[in-house]
Formats: structure tokens, sequence, C-alpha cells
């Protein structure tokens, strides 16, 4: 099995080193290196040095092996492809709405029932996929990103560490809160208790995350919120932090709040893999029915 890309650069294309534009490309160093040493990327047809320059309207193809990749193959059993809601789709990206209730991803070898598994049923047996760039908590629900091939996996992933994917959530709190603004307390692990993360816990990392009031209810407010870090549980302990937990949150909600997690993922904005200019796509997952009805 092998995957091949190939792409036009543009008329208006400024011509730069074969290796640069790999590297634009996000590709790491490591698979650049085994492309030149395997001579598996090709200028109209022929192997270029990497130094050498590529101009507007030269084709650029681009061949991968399994080799290539640590997992070139995740071990995901299949199962039932009923509940997977396709958001886009196109030969490498897969974006879904997830469902409350469901793992993202199994966590043991063999487990069924998560989202992973109804998505590798979806995909079928013929593709070696799928491969999640995203995670949203079991009762999170809405976009969930994830790619077919492993060959944009490593692309996607710098993406993401750049900043180029972009997630807006909606989601429902206690309480009156109003206006713009931005948490910036870091976030650590809770001493006391594995399952959670609290603000200045231990080995603290930086949090960004950015609020934008939508709406009001009596001691509930409806809020856009855009992550600019993606640490664990960083949307529910920032608000909690702030005397603002999520409705429905069991970890960080009050104890009296008997309401399901009301946190949707609402819009994912993305580069296009390949994409010599800055391409960008913009899905947006429907909010549950049920998502402004609570207690």
């Amino acid at each position: 099995m092998h995957w091949t890309y190939t792409q036009q650069l543009p008329a208006t294309y400024i011509a730069t080193p074969l290796r640069q534009q790999l590297i634009d490309w996000r590709f790491p160093s490591h698979l650049i290196h085994d492309l030149r040493i395997h001579q598996r990327v090709l200028v109209n047809g022929a192997y270029r040095s990497m130094n050498q320059i590529v101009y507007g309207g030269d084709t650029v193809q681009l061949t991968f092996l399994p080799t290539d990749f640590k997992e070139p193959f995740p071990n995901v059993d299949p199962d039932s492809a009923a509940t997977v809601a396709v958001l886009y789709e196109s030969a490498d990206l897969l974006v879904i709405n997830k469902t409350r209730g469901s793992k993202t991803h199994p966590n043991q070898p063999g487990e069924r029932g998560t989202t992973l598994n109804h998505v590798a049923a979806y995909l079928g047996p013929n593709q070696p996929g799928p491969y999640i760039l995203s995670r949203l908590d079991q009762e999170t629900t809405g976009a969930l990103l994830m790619t077919k091939t492993p060959a944009v996996v490593p692309i996607m992933i710098r993406h993401i560490a750049d900043k180029q994917v972009q997630r807006i959530y909606l989601a429902w709190v206690h309480g009156h809160l109003t206006g713009d603004g931005i948490f910036t307390d870091p976030i650590g692990r809770d001493p006391l208790d594995k399952r959670k993360r609290q603000v200045n816990g231990d080995h603290a990392q930086p949090a960004v995350t950015h609020y934008h009031v939508c709406d009001h209810r009596e001691q509930a407010t409806l809020i856009q919120l855009r992550l600019e870090t993606g640490r664990t549980h960083q949307l529910r302990v920032h608000l909690a932090a702030a005397g603002h937990p999520l409705i429905g949150d069991p970890l960080y909600g009050p104890a009296t709040d008997t309401n399901r997690l009301r946190l949707h993922c609402w819009q994912l904005t993305f580069p296009q893999p390949f994409a010599v200019n800055d391409i960008r796509t913009t899905v947006t997952a429907p909010v549950p029915d049920d998502f402004d009805q609570f207690s």
C-alpha cells in the first residue's frame, strides 16, 4: 500500500527551493529526509534534489509508504456506523458531529462503542484510518476532526501546534456573565483527584480561553468560547475557576446540578493539507435539540 499526492503549483507561485515548499506544507524533517533518500518526490515527473527551485505551473508528486509512519494503521475495531453524522469529507479529512455520551476513542485493546470505532465502520475496510486529530470529552458534542490516511497526520498536527486550527464552542454556564473577555490562568493537575485539573495545579502549563457572551437566562449565560491552547478540561477548569461552571458539569460544577453537560464544539476552521495558498475550511456542527433545555 502507498499514498500518492499530486499538487500543481499555481501560476502566481513565487519560485522557491523544493525543500522549503515541503517545510511550508508542514512536513517534519524526518519525513522530508525519507522522501529525499528514497527519491519519492517528483517534479514534473522527474526526481529533483531538495535544493532545486520549483516554479509556478510545476507539478509536485509525493509518494508515502507505511514505513514512513510510526503507526500507519490504527488498531481500531469497526463498530456500527449508524451514529456517524458527517459534516465534511474530502479525500483526506473527515469532520463528524460527535454525539453526547460517546467516548472519542478506545482506551483498551479491543474496546468498541467509541466514536472512533463507529467512524472506522463508516470508512470501511479499504481505508487505513481513521486517525483522530482533536478530542472531545465523553459528554461534549460537536465537530470532531480526523484524517483518513496517515500521510496528512503530521501536516495537520503541525497546523494544530501552530494554532492554525481554530475551535469555537458554545456553552451554557451558571450565573450571569457579561461582556467579552479572556481567561489566562495556567492549568495543571489536581493533586487530590487524578481525574481533574485545576488552575495553578501541579505542573501547570499556559492556557488561554477567549469568551463572548451571546444570551442570558435567569441564572444562566450562553457563551461562545475560543481555545487558544488545548489543555485537558481547559474550558471546564477556566469557567469553574471564574465562578461560572458549565451547566451539567459532573466534575467541576455544583453537586446540586443534575443536568447533562451543555458544551458543544460548534465550529472548526482549518487549513487544507498541501494547499499553497492560505485556503481554509470552516465546518459548523448543528446544536443538539435539547441544548437550551435545562432546569
